[in-house]
């Protein structure tokens, strides 16, 4: 089975399923040359190989010029040498080059391109993503009546499904007679994984429902994926059936299952209720311990991921130190989590206690801890917060400063803090570090320092010109008949009166 098939199937990782997470990414060195010393046949000159690399990759004009070249070139071809160039060849080609050396080696070996490497082709095209090429080379794997290997299946259905086209990856399931492929138990769940990765739960009980003899033996997998499928919906309702349905069928619900429904309950509660997020959570950590299931940080920072969402600060606190009472013991990404969500609430000292702390515990966190937490802090003008948590990271020793020295050097000039940020510079200097922002703006005349200005709110008052406002009329009350009648009495009392006067 394909690695993105057995991701499905581990448990979460924390640190790639929290959404709201954009730390900084460390630039890693581009791969300028082509592996030419890779495993070389013994047939082949390392020259030639060295030289038919050169054609594929940096060959000039169109792809009729790069078969024109191929033609050209006179090397003993096999099936393990178009392997080899593709696996040299695939960071620096462009796919429709490999793809067109691809279909010339087809067609020079004709029946002497063996099977497993035809899968190969395939599975790579596969994990490009590279819809066109994988809809050439399965319709030439069909006409050559060619056995398609499981694991080529599942890499294929899980990219057709990823590029929105379920309706063609189930396609391609139904007919897998025509590649020499049956349905076991191994495909159905391929293509099962592949629909609930993206939500398509309904469909993927259509298939389990069609091909029930097939999943007899693998059910405890196919009720991991419908749940991780009705949780990417957010659908409580349904993954509590499946739920049910995996007890009364024996299967007694893991770690993983527990933590996959506690995802869709936080995801739901996230839209709908946040202030449910800690009480529904923690009914579900209750019935976790009524299987004798303890959880653990993964289960404990799927919640404080939820309520640093919705920026839950004083639950957040509490949820950690409900881990350390509980004898769980916090992670550094825990403690990432709850820093965090100070940061951004403006409570620096607090955020910096809780890092103390988790140094002192003796947890070494990764480089994600520090660079997601200074570009914070950098973002809310903390610059000085960002130095303390800078010094803690170059006392662990963990390398990879280029990214924090570049934020924070222009962050210092723009508040006009020139010497610190002189300092700064030269200290990565000395290190060897390679700075990807520029001297100038250590120069007070480039740059421009920012100055905060404070609102002040004048109350003006216009005498002379101030027209008076006009009372606002009320609401107007109805009069009874009675008083109608004497005011009608008055009125017409006054006006007898004013004509005896006048006569």
């Amino acid at each position: 089975m394909s690695f993105s098939v057995k991701k499905m199937f581990s448990l979460v990782n924390p640190r790639c399923k929290t959404s709201f997470l954009h730390p900084f990414n460390v630039p890693k060195q581009r791969q300028l040359c082509v592996s030419f010393y890779s495993i070389i046949p013994p047939a082949l000159p390392a020259s030639s190989f060295r030289d038919l690399c050169n054609v594929v990759c940096n060959g000039i004009g169109s792809l009729d010029d790069l078969e024109v070249s191929l033609n050209k070139f006179n090397v003993p071809l096999t099936s393990s040498l178009v392997t080899q160039v593709l696996e040299s060849c695939k960071h620096q080609a462009a796919t429709r080059r490999l793809l067109r050396f691809f279909l010339w080696s087809r067609t020079s070996l004709e029946s002497k391109l063996e099977d497993k490497d035809f899968n190969f082709a395939i599975c790579y095209f596969a994990e490009v993503k590279d819809f066109t090429a994988i809809d050439i080379l399965m319709s030439d794997f069909g006409k050559d009546g060619r056995a398609m290997e499981t694991t080529t299946f599942a890499e294929v259905a899980h990219t057709l499904v990823k590029l929105g086209m379920e309706d063609h990856a189930l396609g391609v399931f139904k007919n897998l007679n025509k590649f020499k492929c049956t349905h076991n138990s191994a495909t159905v769940t391929a293509m099962v994984s592949a629909l609930c990765a993206k939500g398509h739960t309904k469909r993927a009980e259509g298939v389990i429902w069609h091909h029930k003899d097939a999943i007899s033996s693998v059910k405890p997998c196919i009720y991991r994926n419908l749940l991780y499928g009705w949780s990417v919906q957010g659908n409580v309702i349904e993954a509590r059936r499946i739920v049910k349905n995996m007890i009364s069928a024996g299967i007694m619900p893991d770690l993983y299952c527990f933590n996959t429904f506690l995802r869709c309950i936080c995801k739901r509660n996230l839209k709908s209720n946040p202030s449910a997020l800690v009480p529904s959570a923690l009914n579900v950590i209750m019935e976790m311990r009524t299987y004798k299931l303890e959880p653990t940080s993964v289960t404990y920072n799927i919640l404080l991921s939820s309520l640093s969402k919705c920026r839950r600060v004083k639950e957040s606190i509490k949820i950690l130190d409900t881990m350390k009472d509980s004898g769980c013991s916090p992670d550094w990404f825990s403690y990432y989590l709850v820093a965090r969500v100070l940061y951004l609430t403006g409570r620096f000292g607090i955020g910096k206690r809780l890092v103390d702390e988790m140094v002192e515990v003796g947890i070494v966190p990764e480089g994600k801890f520090y660079y997601d937490l200074i570009g914070v802090l950098c973002g809310v003008d903390r610059p000085n917060y960002a130095l303390e948590l800078f010094e803690l990271m170059k006392k662990s020793s963990l390398g990879g400063y280029g990214p924090i020295y570049d934020l924070i050097i222009p962050k210092l000039c723009r508040g006009g803090d020139f010497i610190k940020a002189r300092e700064l510079w030269d200290e990565a200097i000395a290190m060897g570090v390679d700075l990807q922002v520029s001297s100038d703006v250590l120069d007070p005349s480039v740059t421009e320092v920012f100055k905060p200005t404070r609102k002040v709110e004048d109350k003006i008052c216009l005498v002379n010109h101030t027209k008076p406002k006009r009372k606002q009329a009320g609401p107007v009350k109805k009069m009874k008949r009675g008083k109608k009648r004497k005011m009608y009495k008055k009125k017409k009392h006054t006006s007898k009166r004013k004509k005896k006067i006048s006569s």
